[in-house]
């Protein structure tokens, strides 16, 4: 066993912090901090201050705080922008009218002053045959694409929160791993002092234990900063410090990726809104036809050559012939859809991999979890014979310390499973798409 002391690593400076309250939903959990109504009901002691408190809210659930979450991530703005390019689709296929409306004015005046010619007209956009449907269709679209892309990211921020959730359970159980082996190595270290005094071990070993000691000290510092540093993490992302008191997840029945996979529904629905613009552009054709409307008037004049009447005239603007100025409009579109196609079949099979490796992960904890309390057992009942036969003079305080630095290693290796094991479960369940 390297008893020399470590190399420190530069970390970054903590600032001030006043006092954390966290709680693991784990029965294994060496100290858990309780709370009522969300109000820390105890103090935790801390080596270096940092400003990261969590506070457990007994009410709040997993799938409420991912909606809280949701509503405050920066994504909102774009979901919300969807939202209302539906509404705006939807409501110009409402018009009666194709268009804007124009409206003309022509005077006309001979050059003797005396012959006057007003002409006024009103010039409106038809709907082509079948547009105005296409149109509504295409806002209908839209409006599923938003709803559908604001469900898939509701369904990855929940990826982040369970992440983040379980890599605080896991630097939890790090951090009181460490402070247990300061108790332990404190205690060693206070019999072997008494042993020295009555001359039954040398000062060597004292100093041995000594620097076992620093060195167990050094390792609770470095836990205790990464347990801030998840604190923080998750801070920053559900931008609360308040957490649910229990997180653990029931492993969903499903075997296999589902078409109903909201990140499948979200590409899906993004090809159809995409598959509506194309036919909707395609009904517009060479262009919108107009009816023109107009009065003309000569009757403001004293010209005997003016009729002295106002006429009404009518008019239909039909193009035709266009189809090659609108075919790279379609063509842009088409690109764009076979795009979305692409991506639609990359992602599924980057969904059923990440099913595969969730499966996997799980299969391996679960016999890892298994092994891992059978070598925690042995390795408690060897720590309990070696200290007998340390107390009798049977073996040297380093092979002690090589047993002891093993036991501890088993005993936190049993609990990380254990926490592992839970976080599979939720990753499982993020992997075939499901919600808290």
């Amino acid at each position: 066993m390297n008893c020399n002391f470590p190399r420190m690593q530069h970390r970054r400076k903590p600032v001030n912090f006043q006092f954390v309250c966290l709680v693991f939903p784990l029965s294994f959990a060496a100290s858990v901090c309780t709370a009522t109504d969300g109000m820390p009901a105890t103090q935790e002691r801390t080596i270096i201050p940092h400003p990261d408190p969590i506070i457990v809210d007994r009410q709040l659930s997993l799938s409420k705080l991912v909606d809280l979450t949701l509503e405050k991530y920066p994504d909102t703005y774009w979901l919300d922008a969807l939202e209302e390019e539906a509404t705006a689709i939807t409501q110009r296929s409402q018009s009666w009218i194709a268009g804007a409306p124009q409206a003309g004015l022509r005077y006309q005046e001979a050059t003797s002053g005396t012959l006057h010619y007003i002409d006024a007209t009103v010039q409106v956009p038809l709907w082509n045959l079948g547009q105005r449907e296409a149109g509504r269709e295409t806002g209908a679209k839209a409006e599923a694409s938003a709803q559908f892309q604001t469900v898939a990211t509701k369904l990855r921020i929940a990826g982040l929160v369970r992440s983040a959730l379980w890599d605080m359970s896991l630097q939890k159980i790090r951090y009181e791993q460490a402070q247990a082996e300061i108790t332990i190595f404190e205690q060693l270290l206070a019999k072997i002092k008494r042993r020295v005094e009555l001359g039954d071990l040398p000062r060597a070993d004292e100093l041995l234990a000594q620097t076992e000691l620093l060195q167990k000290r050094a390792v609770l510092t470095m836990a205790e900063a990464e347990l801030m540093h998840s604190r923080k993490r998750y801070t920053s992302l559900t931008q609360t410090t308040k957490m649910p008191g229990t997180f653990q997840e029931k492993l969903v029945a499903l075997t296999e990726i589902q078409q109903n996979h909201p990140a499948l529904q979200a590409v899906n629905s993004q090809i159809e809104r995409k598959q509506a613009e194309v036919d909707a552009l395609k009904l517009v054709g060479s262009g919108q036809s107009n009816v023109a409307i107009g009065i003309n008037s000569d009757s403001f004049t004293s010209d005997p050559r003016s009729n002295k009447t106002e006429s009404f005239n009518i008019g239909v603007n039909v193009p035709f012939g266009g189809s090659a100025h609108i075919q790279p409009h379609i063509a842009a579109l088409n690109v764009e859809l076979n795009r979305l196609i692409a991506e639609r079949e990359l992602l599924y099979r980057n969904l059923e991999q990440l099913h595969h490796e969730a499966e996997h992960n799980l299969e391996v904890n679960r016999v890892e979890l298994g092994i891992a309390n059978e070598l925690k057992q042995v390795a408690e009942q060897h720590l309990g014979m070696s200290n007998t036969a340390f107390s009798v003079g049977e073996i040297d305080l380093i092979d002690l310390l090589k047993i002891q630095s093993r036991t501890q290693q088993a005993i936190l290796n049993a609990k990380e499973r254990a926490v592992m094991l839970e976080r599979d479960q939720a990753f499982y369940n993020q992997a075939v798409g499901v919600m808290p």
